[in-house]
């Protein structure tokens, strides 16, 4: 379904005052104009329920611009040359009378039509349904959908219902900004592209993989939506188990959208249920207590502005999930996730096995197995720990782990690493679905998560505590260390 990407589109932007669309979108469409992407013809239609005209609405979207864009990368001409592009339209999204003003907007009907939903998911349907009864839509439509699906299985499913009820799936592109990122699109390069690397991924050759998302800020003024979903919901159900299926997926047959998210699905289809009996072995949540971040006090998660004093919702998972294939039998991957971490942190990393036969120092023996780390945030990269002579006459044949290390903003200088939002963006104008998700992923995902979730719902017992500004219970690190292996940061 790729399309030209220089042909001209029109976007409806539902939702666009909100903060999403302020602090990621528009920026990334900015960024889009300035690298000349956007084709002549193309334009944007700001759609919200708030009372202004498009010349205030273009006034504060250049505010905007001009705070949430790199000062280097600002160009004001550009920024009034791209806010050409945008009108405004009031509308009550329930109310379907109001929506035959996009129908007369469509006055160029040849442009391929984006409608981006920056909504919450409960207004999925009731838009859907509108611009199909006023013929807003047709069957070129693309549609983009921003997570969560749902807070359950059950309730993805209604979601997928309501939009399926107008759109083919091949219409739908449900966006997990994480597959935007540079760092995460360069797994498929490197694993697929390198035999160095692709003949050494399975069982044999590695030991275990931890994934870590780490956060050092806390709630910032999302309780009411935090305090629903928590931890496991937020971040696991779709971010963390989106890089375990690319790091674990098997070779597709070609990079076309279906064959990638084929490969996907298999992974979640095989991973190992985590029933009422393996809970203490395999999952630790836990809640932040008062601490230090960046060496100043913060709060607890339960003396957070408007906090909710009796709850016992989770801001920190760790789990071990194995996956039952030929490929990684007996092999764990180690996810964790939280709020009010140490610092700021994306990361993969592999364990590779030690050689079979060791024939150096004994009391190194501990630095026998290589290592691959992908950084996804904040400085996006990739380093193989390897081992070398240490150097010196006195030094025998000592080693010394060290790192063949690739840092994309320094190797790649003179260029910009994309936000994951233009990526993203950039292929829905392309038609191009890989990044996104497909509707049989999220049920499977929530199919594994819903287990957990109903496992801890029946125990009745609360989550762990940990302190701000520390890497989450002491039981996370008791569940790795019961392996016989510890947290990269501990090791």
């Amino acid at each position: 379904m790729v399309k030209n990407a220089n042909a001209p589109c029109d976007l409806m932007l539902f939702g666009a005052l909100g903060d999403l669309a302020q602090r990621k979108l528009f920026p990334a469409l900015y960024q889009l104009e300035r690298a000349g992407l956007l084709a002549q013809g193309s334009r944007i239609l700001a759609i919200a329920r708030t009372k202004a005209t498009t010349a205030d609405v273009r006034e504060q979207l250049f505010e905007k611009l001009r705070y949430h864009v790199k000062d280097r990368e600002f160009d004001a001409g550009v920024a009034n040359a791209f806010l050409q592009r945008v009108d405004y339209l009031l509308l009550d999204f329930t109310d379907p009378e109001g929506y035959g003003a996009l129908r007369e907007w469509r006055d160029e009907p040849n442009n391929e039509l984006i409608v981006y939903m920056a909504t919450p998911p409960s207004m999925y349907g009731v838009i859907a349904r509108n611009m199909k009864a006023t013929s807003c839509c047709n069957e070129k439509t693309r549609v983009v959908v921003e997570k969560p699906i749902g807070h359950d299985l059950e309730s993805s499913r209604v979601i997928n219902d309501e939009l399926g009820e107008v759109y083919h799936e091949n219409q739908l592109f449900r966006i997990d900004h994480y597959l935007g990122k540079e760092t995460v699109q360069n797994l498929i390069a490197l694993r697929f592209a390198n035999n160095l690397f692709a003949s050494q991924w399975d069982q044999n050759h590695i030991s275990h993989v931890e994934i870590t998302v780490a956060e050092s800020v806390g709630i910032e003024g999302r309780w009411g939506y935090f305090d629903q979903a928590g931890q496991i919901r937020d971040m696991i159900q779709n971010h963390l188990l989106q890089l375990l299926c690319l790091m674990a997926m098997d070779p597709p047959a070609d990079l076309s959208a279906d064959s990638i998210r084929d490969e996907k699905v298999k992974v979640l289809k095989a991973l190992k249920r985590i029933t009422p009996d393996m809970m203490d072995r395999y999952v630790v949540r836990g809640q932040y207590t008062a601490g230090t971040s960046n060496g100043k006090p913060v709060p607890g998660y339960l003396e957070e502005e408007d906090a909710n004093k009796g709850s016992a919702t989770e801001t920190f998972v760790a789990l071990k999930a194995e996956i039952d294939n030929w490929r990684w039998s007996g092999v764990p991957f180690y996810i964790r996730t939280g709020k009010r971490l140490p610092e700021k942190l994306s990361q993969i990393i592999i364990h590779f096995k030690p050689a079979p036969h060791y024939i150096f120092d004994p009391d190194q023996k501990h630095l026998a197995n290589n290592k691959l780390i992908i950084r996804l945030q904040p400085d996006e990269g990739m380093a193989l720990k390897i081992l070398t002579k240490d150097q010196g006459l006195d030094k025998g044949m000592r080693l010394r782990q060290g790192p063949l290390e690739l840092t994309f903003s320094e190797t790649f200088e003179a260029e910009r690493i994309p936000d994951a939002y233009e990526r993203l963006l950039w292929e829905v104008m392309k038609g191009n679905q890989y990044l996104f998700v497909r509707r049989d992923e999220v049920e499977y995902a929530w199919r594994w998560v819903d287990e957990i979730i109903a496992n801890w719902r029946d125990s009745g017992e609360p989550p762990k505590r940990y302190a701000a500004g520390t890497w989450g219970p002491v039981a996370s690190i008791a569940m790795i260390t019961r392996d016989g292996r510890s947290w990269y940061e501990d090791a």
